[in-house]
């Protein structure tokens, strides 16, 4: 699957994912604003009209009767009537109240308060006929004790009644608010209840959808973590499977293909490092076989012609028993027991040539003889003691060969120790530590100590790099050589043993 087949990018998934988580947030928040700001404005209309129908409640009736009585009983006539501060015209007084009385019914919804709105603005309209028979009546002169009695009998009654309109208007309202109070509450109540039940409907879709989002996320980068886990730890057989149609798909068929291709890629180069080391080793065993065998056979002739037909007899079985070992079959791994069984051979033939100067011990714990070790381990070190050390010497020296079993915290933790020990005229520091430096190289690159290095490379390949070959020694005190493998036996398999196998099987079938 390729970037251009992306059906599902996590970018849309995660805004999938914000958008459910708010939009119904944002609805109820949005529901509850819009409820809160009818009330709001419904409570302020009402207000605002029990505000200007108060005003008229309160100064109405007082300023009317008042200048209206001035009219009647002083000098003061509607010309001139705004001229004392203390008075209003009863025009401008009742026009006030008219188009205030208008305004209030454009606002007002509340049926028993229209109502009394409209019997407030039919008094108004009675009271400012009322005001014209006072002007009328002024104008005439003769007409005083009808004007007393006018505003007495119909301005005060009339003024009174707009006065009881407005406080009927206001009791109405108040009621209006009480109502409104009461439906504001049941309203709450429902959008509660709405809220909970949309609240609780909107979790549980918002849960399972977040879930099914975040599993289409989380899930596969789980699914990465634990295959590059395996690919680190050297497993490249596992691979990750997902049909998330999405980058997350892309990358696990990248990690996939990666892991395909080191795992192509280390099994080639194992397999090209198995089969250079064995041709190392087989390289190693042809320098050292014809050179034994050369000097083997001349002492079995030197034998038989010194007349002494039954060691060379031993000689010769000896050698068989010795070469079946070296053999074995192509097998790179052999028993502790047929190690043993190959240096006492070896040591047999040696012991022919230098019986004046050769002694040999052999200790293995036959704890250990059940255990696997590579084919010509020990043979390497034993002759470099006999050839190096003892031979040297010029006196009657002996080889130590033992192992013992090292137990660690698990059986799978217990190791071998194999050692190889000489009296010969041993090294001082710096020829010591110049071993000790070549033995830690690859083989190929060595001036010196083919065999030993030889040994401590193939040990370290096949067993890890904790393992391998030390080496202590004194001038005129003997060499020793200690090896360290782990305690495997030898029906189980090693990482790899097979391939080397093969690779030996393969050349022997090519060589026949």
């Amino acid at each position: 699957m390729t970037a251009e087949k992306i059906k599902y990018p996590l970018k849309n998934k995660l805004i999938v994912l914000v958008l459910v988580a708010m939009v119904p947030i944002l609805y109820i928040t949005i529901y509850l604003i819009m409820a809160l700001l009818n009330y709001s404005r419904a409570y302020d209309q009402i207000v605002s009209s029990m505000t200007v129908a108060n005003n008229y409640n309160i100064n109405f009736k007082e300023e009317m009767d008042e200048s209206l009585y001035k009219l009647v009983v002083s000098n003061v006539t509607f010309d001139t009537i705004e001229e004392d501060g203390t008075l209003k015209d009863p025009y401008k007084l009742i026009g006030e109240l008219r188009t205030g009385s208008n305004n209030l019914l454009a606002m007002t919804t509340d049926r028993e308060s229209r109502i009394w709105l409209q019997s407030l603005l039919r008094n108004v309209d009675t009271l400012e006929d009322r005001v014209d028979d006072i002007k009328l009546n002024q104008e005439a002169d003769g007409q005083y004790e009808k004007n007393i009695d006018m505003l007495y009998n119909d301005i005060y009654i009339l003024t009174e009644l707009i006065q009881d309109d407005i406080q009927q208007y206001i009791y109405y309202q108040t009621r209006s608010i009480e109502q409104l109070k009461v439906q504001l509450n049941t309203e709450v109540e429902h959008v509660i209840l709405i809220s909970i039940l949309l609240g609780a409907c909107i979790v549980a879709a918002v849960i399972l959808i977040t879930s099914a989002i975040l599993n289409s996320i989380t899930k596969p980068i789980q699914e990465l973590c634990r295959i590059t886990s395996q690919i680190a730890e050297g497993n490249f057989s596992d691979r990750a499977r997902m049909h998330t149609e999405d980058e997350l798909e892309v990358l696990s068929d990248s990690v996939n293909d990666m892991s395909e291709n080191l795992e192509v890629m280390v099994h080639q180069i194992k397999e090209d490092e198995r089969k250079m080391r064995h041709a190392e080793l087989r390289l190693l065993q042809e320098q050292i076989n014809p050179h034994f065998l050369y000097n083997t056979l001349d002492t079995i002739v030197w034998l038989i012609e010194g007349d002494d037909p039954d060691k060379a007899v031993d000689m010769v079985v000896a050698l068989s028993e010795f070469f079946r070992l070296v053999l074995s079959k192509g097998k790179e791994y052999i028993s502790i027991r047929e190690e043993k069984e190959h240096i006492r051979g070896y040591l047999e033939i040696q012991q022919v040539r230098y019986r004046d100067i050769l002694d040999y011990e052999i200790n293995i714990d036959p704890e250990l003889y059940q255990y696997k070790i590579l084919k010509l381990t020990l043979q390497p070190l034993v002759e470099n003691s006999l050839y190096h050390g003892i031979k040297y010497k010029r006196a009657k020296g002996k080889i130590w060969i033992t192992g013992e079993m090292q137990r660690g915290a698990s059986p799978k933790e217990d190791r071998i120790l194999l050692c190889v020990q000489d009296n010969g005229v041993g090294m001082d520091e710096e020829e010591l530590r110049r071993l000790r430096t070549e033995i830690s190289k690859p083989c190929k690159e060595t001036e010196k100590g083919f065999g030993l290095a030889n040994v401590n490379e193939r040990i370290r390949m096949n067993f890890g790099m904790e393992y391998g070959m030390t080496i202590e020694s004194e001038r005129g005190g003997g060499t020793k050589v200690s090896v360290a493998i782990p305690a495997v036996k030898l029906h189980e398999k090693l990482p790899g043993e097979g391939l080397l196998e093969s690779a030996g099987t393969d050349k022997k079938e090519e060589s026949a």
